[in-house]
C-alpha cells in the first residue's frame, strides 16, 4: 500500500517537473535546474525501486548517454555554424535542451527517446507553421513527444 502512494506521489511531482519546464520554455526561453533536476532523480527512483517500471536500467544509461551525446553534438554544431557565419550570438540549443535530452532518455530508454524526438519535432513543425514564429520552445514538445512514446512503449511495444 505504501508503495503505491510512493509510486503515485513520484508520478505526481514528475507532472509538475514537467509543467513547471513547460511554462518555463515558452515564457522565458530557458528550461531551469530546478526543475530539472527533480525529474531526472525521480527518473532514477522509479528505475531502482520499481522493478516493474517498464524501463531496465541499462536501457535507461544507454538512453541518456545517446540523448545528452546526441543533443551536446548537435549545440556544438550550431555554435561552430553560428561562429563562423558571424550570426547572432543567440544559439538556438543550449544546455537546458541538452540536460533535457538526457533526463528524456534516461526515462524513455533508447528507442523512447527516438520517438519522443520524432513527436517533438512534427509538432514543433506544426505549432510553428500555424504561429509563424521564428523561436520554437523545444521542451514543452519534446515533453509532449516524451508521454506519447512512453505510452506507445508501454501498451503496444
Amino acid at each position: 500500500m505504501i508503495s503505491y502512494i510512493f509510486f503515485a506521489l513520484l508520478l505526481l511531482g514528475a507532472a509538475w517537473c514537467i509543467y513547471q519546464i513547460s511554462v518555463a520554455d515558452f515564457r522565458r526561453r530557458i528550461i531551469p535546474d530546478a526543475f530539472l533536476f527533480p525529474l531526472m532523480l525521480i527518473g532514477l527512483l522509479l528505475l531502482v525501486f520499481f522493478p516493474n517500471w517498464p524501463i531496465t536500467v541499462a536501457d535507461a544509461v544507454i538512453g541518456a548517454t545517446f540523448g545528452y551525446g546526441i543533443a551536446a553534438i548537435t549545440g556544438v554544431i550550431f555554435d561552430w555554424y553560428l561562429r563562423r557565419t558571424n550570426a547572432t550570438p543567440d544559439t538556438p540549443i543550449g544546455m537546458g535542451d541538452i540536460k533535457l535530452l538526457g533526463v528524456g532518455g534516461l526515462w524513455l530508454g533508447a528507442s523512447g527517446l527516438g520517438l519522443a524526438l520524432f513527436f517533438a519535432c512534427v509538432t514543433g513543425i506544426i505549432w510553428a507553421r500555424h504561429t509563424h514564429q521564428r523561436f520554437i520552445p523545444f521542451a514543452p514538445f519534446f515533453l509532449f513527444g516524451g508521454i506519447l512514446a512512453f505510452f506507445i512503449n508501454l501498451f503496444l511495444l
